[in-house]
């Protein structure tokens, strides 16, 4: 298989079932995918969540610095997987590189989940300047924002659990040069929009109401540009919708997975 840790949960691949693969954000890992990626391997499919090269137990590979080089990078591990193409579901960074490998690779993609995503995910200047010079104040700006009303208020799903915190120490435990990398991928990427419009298999966008990051209306707008595209609101989530509200982003990609 390409090189990279994925987790498939502790489940064996099953010939015949369908495999989706999740993709984290920027400075992040498999493990945001927790919740969703556990049920989904437990309830008939071929789940995989990758940690990219550079993040969580792939940081020892050498980082991909852009989005075109992630989405090949996917587009491989599908292929290794199996003839069949597989679903992909990405978050933020994530969800840019799996929308730019459907584009690329549409005989890689069943169907599309984007989660926490627009066409331009521009990065301000400011936090791009902070996580290049590895400051440690890029991961607090990042906490900041990322989270809804339930994460700015020290609510957990989970009893516990911290939210803000967690996010933090991943960030944090993570590689700082893969972050600033991360972010300038995201900023540089330009072809959201075209990628969007090639799309050719079943897509949702997964819009948390209350994120700062990738406003609602840029998942609305994002959605309108892929044909037949559907989505889903979250209420009061964020940017980090999966930790947040997990159960219901498990949902709503439940509900597309079953329509599909």
């Amino acid at each position: 298989m390409t090189a990279g840790f994925v987790s498939s949960y502790g489940q064996p691949h099953r010939a015949g079932a369908r495999t989706v693969v999740l993709v984290h954000g920027a400075g992040m890992d498999h493990t945001v995918w927790a919740l969703q990626g556990r049920h989904l391997a437990f309830h008939g499919w071929n789940a995989l969540a990758v940690d990219l090269p550079g993040h969580g137990r792939s940081r020892e590979l050498p980082p991909l610095t852009s989005i075109e080089a992630i989405a090949d990078w996917l587009a491989a591990l599908i292929a290794d997987v199996g003839p069949a193409p597989a679903t992909l579901i990405g978050h933020s960074m994530g969800a840019l590189a799996a929308l730019a490998t459907t584009a690329r690779h549409p005989e890689r993609v069943a169907a599309l989940g984007l989660v926490g995503a627009a066409a331009r995910m521009p990065v301000h200047p400011e936090l791009l300047a902070l996580a290049a010079a590895h400051d440690p104040k890029a991961v607090e700006l990042m906490c900041d924002w990322a989270f809804g009303p339930r994460g700015l208020i020290g609510g957990n799903p989970h009893p516990g659990g911290w939210l803000q915190g967690s996010a933090g120490a991943l960030l944090r435990n993570g590689n700082a040069a893969v972050l600033s990398g991360d972010l300038a991928a995201c900023d540089a990427y330009a072809e959201g929009s075209m990628h969007a419009a090639a799309v050719q298999c079943p897509a949702v966008v997964v819009i948390g109401a209350a994120d700062r990051m990738t406003s609602p209306k840029a998942g609305q707008q994002l959605a309108g540009l892929i044909p037949g595209a559907r989505t889903a609101s979250i209420e009061g989530a964020g940017h980090m919708m999966m930790v947040e509200h997990p159960e219901a982003c498990l949902e709503a990609l439940r509900d597309f997975l079953a329509a599909g």
